[in-house]
């Protein structure tokens, strides 16, 4: 018993140094990004915001560590230059970035954003613009993480022109905003709305978007869960009228500026103390030791806490399988298991919109081991379990709580526990699932 205690402090410490020397961006990481604002537009009104917000988000580009290619009030010439300069220096980037303020419009489902001396008399000056479709493809480059944000679904002054020039046959082909983008893998994609739907101006210095992506774009948290905040704050400010458009398919955490260090300084003598403060570091060090006593530990430190009907769970499957185990210990997995999908497993939860419950992604690790599945995120708690046969099919169990009232049904608050059951199959290193009950949700599984 003292020596697993031993043991599991140990492990308790490696963790808050492992978390301390981890938590700044990688030095030698490189992260590029081109930042435009458009407004001063010779054939049509000028736009007051994006200039100011290009010349910001630069600002706070450059303050994590991006190199930034910037312009504003671009014609033609100068934002094909800017693109090719961009394009250029994405083929040696870990990390792209590409952000553009100013007018943009859809024409067939293709999304084009305008200089500011376009001409829009026919489909053939939409030559004139620049393609997203080919900024996507410029940040492919990028190694590791890839982001496109477009706050640029204003009013469309040139969509009339274009619909006259079509006739009535074909001016269905001109839609209202931008045209819906998929985020690629590794790819973030942030529209300032809905698709087909327009955003506000604003009346300060910076766009209702801008403004949020400003204010949370340095904070030291998970990239998916900044741009997560940027959709809530947008919506929140703007009365629940403009729902920022996001799409994620990234794999694993990216911090641009490196998780919160943990404190350990003892509180001053005298301050009150909530007893569940300490809980979730504690369960986390538990469930890496994952030894019966670590559980028991957990059990008697937090007995009111969130984590402890986890730990008791945990702790009744370890004895479960210990009493189950063979006299001396067996080479094979257990019977009626395979070993053919052991190994650690990269875990994307993908969570449509519904009603006015916001839309999200989230990414976690897995482990499978004689082909029992396990994985775990606490931000806020996930745990999702089961056992994959050999033929790839697997019944897996998700159980967790509810993070913030915007991403819940209705009837839940923060906090609210919840589970579901996923159908899934796996196939060598990739592998899907489905949520069988309430909202729907895709997971997606590949191998490391």
């Amino acid at each position: 018993m003292t020596n697993q205690m031993s043991s599991f402090w140990k492990v308790c410490l490696l963790l808050i140094a492992a978390c301390a020397l981890g938590c700044g961006p990688a030095s030698a990481e490189k992260r590029v990004a081109l930042v435009i604002g458009n407004g001063a537009y010779v054939h049509k009104p000028r736009l007051a915001n994006p200039p100011h917000d290009a010349e910001d988000v630069a600002a706070a580009l450059r303050r994590s560590n991006f190199e930034v290619i910037f312009g504003t009030d671009l014609g033609q010439a100068e934002m094909q230059d800017a693109t090719i300069r961009f394009s250029r220096a994405s083929r040696s980037a870990d990390v792209a970035l590409f952000y553009y303020s100013g007018h943009a419009m859809q024409f067939n489902g293709v999304n084009y954003l305008m200089p500011i001396d376009a001409t829009l008399d026919d489909e053939a000056d939409l030559k004139r613009f620049v393609r997203v479709d080919d900024i996507m493809n410029d940040l492919q480059q990028a190694k590791n993480l890839r982001i496109l944000v477009l706050d640029s679904c204003r009013d469309n002054p040139f969509a009339e022109n274009l619909k006259r020039s079509l006739g009535s046959a074909r001016s269905v082909s001109v839609r209202q905003g931008l045209s819906k983008m998929d985020a690629p893998l590794g790819t973030i994609v942030s529209f300032s709305t809905q698709a087909g739907q327009t955003a506000d101006d604003g009346n300060g210095r910076n766009s209702p978007y801008t403004a949020a992506f400003l204010r949370r774009i340095e904070e030291p948290k998970e990239i998916g869960d900044v741009f997560r905040d940027i959709s809530t704050d947008v919506y929140e400010t703007s009365g629940k009228s403009q729902l920022p458009e996001l799409s994620l398919s990234i794999v694993g955490q990216f911090y641009l500026n490196g998780p919160v260090s943990i404190n350990v300084t003892p509180p001053a003598q005298g301050a009150p103390l909530d007893a569940c403060s300490a809980a979730e570091a504690h369960w986390k060090a538990a469930d890496v030791v994952g030894t019966v006593t670590a559980y028991e530990d957990h059990i008697a430190k937090f007995p009111t806490c969130a984590f402890v009907n986890l730990a008791k769970s945990r702790l009744e499957q370890l004895k479960q399988k210990t009493a189950l185990a063979p006299p001396g210990g067996a080479a094979q997995g257990p019977v009626g298991r395979t070993r053919k999908f052991d190994g650690t497993w990269n875990v994307t939860v993908s969570c449509a919109k519904e009603g006015a419950a916001l839309g999200y992604v989230r990414s976690m690790t897995a482990t499978v081991t004689d082909g029992t599945f396990h994985a775990e995120d606490t931000k806020p708690l996930l745990t999702i379990d089961g056992e994959i046969g050999a033929d790839g099919k697997a019944t897996l169990f998700a159980k967790g709580f509810t993070g913030g009232p915007a991403y819940t049904l209705g009837h839940e608050k923060e906090g609210t526990p919840y589970g579901y059951t996923v159908d899934a199959q796996f196939d060598g290193t990739r592998g899907t699932g489905k949520r069988n009950e309430a909202r729907p949700c895709t997971l997606v599984f590949a191998k490391r």
